[in-house]
């Protein structure tokens, strides 16, 4: 980047915005919060320079330190690296030409022998103070290369003829058309526009299609096939999934022979019988492995307190209960009743064990 610096001589010693830039300086600063003004550093610099004839001078950039609270210092590094601010006085007319890769591959060398010519090397004001010019990087329109910028107007699409043509009216106080200097509107085909010029593609009389081109012909309908029991129809997500024994850890549907299987297991299922047992005399159901605190209230629940109950179950009365707490298979998977038997007797497991010895979480928080 190149070395910038403020022209001391030319700033003189004061600056003062003008009336009529106060509001829009108090639009700016009421953006921020009292401790967080200097965020309007760049907008006071733009204005300030709006005001100073298009450049920045050391005055201007002290009234906007004083105004943010800010330390010169801190101004003078924001308006030395943000090439927007200029640092030395330009004419009434600054043209910024753009001489980066596509508008030098549109011409932009050209553009600026024009500007060498009619107004004099980089940053030199005409002797009537109108003009002056300097090349920039890129202004962002590229489809409309070359162009330079005029102030706050860009003149695009140009070329060596037209450029001078406006250097010369700037010069001589003459109105000038900003934008591209073609047959052309913004960034469109130069001539107009040579596609999608039919009247009838806007007016509304084709939304009205009677069928649609290159669809698929219909497939012929299957013949009728020998009589038998039809084929079970694709799974769909109404059909109860539950893990089954022979694919453990995996899903799978329950078809229709198991639904009626399933059927007739509730209808044979069977309560088992409830008993009122004493408090002192009720079993810890938790030393059984599968049977945590909530398993052990809903057994509670339905009259089941020892040990020996759960052993003289029936398989109905296996079916009934793992029906009515929801986890099907899960009693003959964890064998309850072996477990329950061994305890009744008075004999261990080694999961009975783990429990006594308070080592299984289970036994104290249910993680069903």
């Amino acid at each position: 980047m190149a070395l910038r610096r403020f022209d001391i001589e030319a700033g003189g010693d004061t600056f003062a915005f003008k009336p009529e830039t106060e509001e829009k300086i108090s639009f700016w600063r009421n953006k921020y919060p009292s401790d967080k003004q200097r965020s309007a550093v760049i907008p006071l610099l733009w204005l300030a320079q709006k005001d100073n004839n298009g450049w920045l001078s050391e005055p201007a950039m002290r009234e906007v330190a004083d105004r943010l609270e800010m330390p010169y210092i801190r101004v003078y590094e924001v308006a030395t690296f943000y090439t927007m601010f200029r640092l030395q006085p330009v004419g009434k007319y600054h043209i910024q030409l753009c001489g980066t890769t596509p508008c030098q591959l549109r011409g932009a060398e050209k553009l600026k022998e024009v500007c060498q010519t009619e107004i004099g090397k980089q940053m030199y004001v005409t002797d009537d103070g109108r003009l002056s010019w300097e090349e920039v990087e890129c202004l962002g329109a590229c489809v409309n290369a070359p162009m330079v910028q005029v102030n706050d107007d860009y003149y695009e699409d140009l070329t060596p003829e037209s450029l001078a043509v406006i250097l010369n009216k700037l010069k001589n106080g003459v109105e000038t058309h900003a934008g591209p200097q073609v047959d052309r509107i913004n960034s469109a085909p130069e001539g107009g526009t040579a596609i999608l010029t039919d009247p009838d593609l806007f007016n509304g009389s084709r939304n009205e299609v009677a069928f649609l081109p290159n669809l698929p012909t219909a497939e012929p309908e299957p013949e009728a096939t020998a009589a038998g029991n039809p084929e079970e129809g694709a799974p769909t997500n109404t059909q109860r999934e539950v893990p089954q024994k022979e694919n453990a850890g995996k899903t799978t549907l329950i078809s229709k022979t198991e639904k009626a299987s399933e059927s007739q297991n509730a209808a044979s299922a069977e309560k088992p019988a409830a008993v009122e047992v004493p408090t002192d005399q009720r079993d810890d159901l938790k030393r059984i492995s599968g049977i945590g605190p909530k398993n052990e209230d809903a057994l509670n629940a339905l009259g089941i307190f020892t040990f020996q109950q759960i052993a003289d179950w029936t398989p109905a009365n296996v079916d009934w209960v793992e029906d009515y707490m929801s986890f099907p298979g899960r009693i003959e998977r964890e064998d309850w009743i072996g477990q329950a038997k061994l305890l009744a007797s008075g004999g261990e497991t080694d999961f009975s064990k783990r429990v006594d010895a308070g080592e299984v979480e289970s036994s104290k928080d249910d993680e069903e």
